[in-house]
């Protein structure tokens, strides 16, 4: 099972450094485009995207939301940290498995 990240270009390229392939975005139309592809690119289990891409794209996220099992579409902060009112991952892991990191 591939990784595949979406969003800005720091954060693409921090990714691609550890051999995750992906692709910069811009504008909404291209994070279209690029889920698009990553959706039909054969082994593709996990898709990271950037918390204001996926913003950029909400509508599309909303529709296709538990309709396929994978590939698995995973929002994370960009080099700006997380947005406003978003939790960190830290925050998901406490609340999920119930231990402080």
């Amino acid at each position: 099972m591939k990784f595949f990240v979406i969003g800005d270009e720091d954060t693409v390229m921090g990714f691609r450094l550890a051999g995750v392939e992906g692709e910069i975005v811009r504008t909404p139309e291209e994070a279209q485009n690029s889920l698009d592809r990553a959706f039909r690119t054969e082994g593709v289990g996990v898709i990271l995207m950037t918390e204001r891409t996926a913003q950029s794209v909400r509508e599309e996220l909303d529709r296709i939301a538990g309709k396929a099992e994978l590939p698995l579409i995973v929002e994370i902060p960009d080099g700006r940290g997380p947005m406003e009112g978003r939790r960190t991952v830290k925050e998901m892991i406490r609340q999920a498995v119930g231990v402080s990191l």
